[in-house]
């Protein structure tokens, strides 16, 4: 069985390199290519593969936007992120999207199949010098700072992170009022805002998708 990969980045040039390499491989079998995390999905739709080769930076949607999504519709993909050594502070928001993998785009061809057949074992591929800076980060964020990195997902202050923890400890709202030296109506108005931004219309939701998101 040959593995079913879709590769997507917006810079034509790579995009026809990374593919032509791969096809040198009898094992992979490109299904498709995209420019951007909007096509990406357009193609899911047609197209079943095992692995998605996905950069970061792209036009529309761009690839953390995309592997969230995809991740939604199609949890047993696995996505290897591709970037470039200056865009390491996007490392962490790929991994809470979803990723399993993340790649240098100048590795080599060998090291790309290499990847995807690790991630396709349960592993988690990474170039060298992307494993050190991940646990550089992991090294100086603590656990608060871990939860405010995943509230930024959803644009969530870190007020409205402090609300919904009160919430999903089952603070009403005088309590939450009262314990954060704010007004009743605040506390109301940064509820709505909360629901707002994830999307949700009770605070069952709310808590339910923010221990999903291990935001909480």
């Amino acid at each position: 069985m040959k593995i079913r990969v879709g590769l997507a980045d917006d810079n034509p040039k790579l995009l026809q390199s990374i593919s032509a390499g791969l096809k040198q491989y009898e094992q992979i079998q490109i299904e498709f290519v995209a420019i951007d995390g909007n096509e990406v999905l357009e193609r899911l739709d047609k197209y079943a593969i095992d692995v998605m080769l996905m950069d970061i930076n792209m036009p529309d949607m761009n690839g953390i936007e995309a592997t969230e999504k995809l991740k939604e519709k199609y949890p047993d993909i696995k996505v290897i992120m591709l970037t470039v050594f200056d865009e390491n502070d996007k490392i962490f928001d790929s991994i809470l999207a979803g990723a399993s993998g993340y790649l240098l785009k100048d590795v080599k061809t060998i090291q790309i199949v290499e990847a995807i057949e690790d991630v396709l074992d349960g592993g988690a591929p990474m170039s060298p010098e992307i494993a050190t800076r991940i646990l550089g980060l992991l090294r100086g964020k603590s656990t608060g700072e871990l939860k405010k990195e995943r509230a930024k997902q959803f644009n969530l202050t870190n007020r409205e992170l402090e609300i919904l923890q009160e919430i999903a400890s089952g603070a009403h709202y005088n309590q939450i009022a009262e314990k954060l030296f704010i007004s009743p109506k605040t506390v109301r108005k940064h509820i709505e805002n909360i629901y707002s931004k994830l999307h949700v219309h009770n605070k069952v939701e709310a808590i339910q998708l923010a221990m999903k998101h291990k935001m909480i």
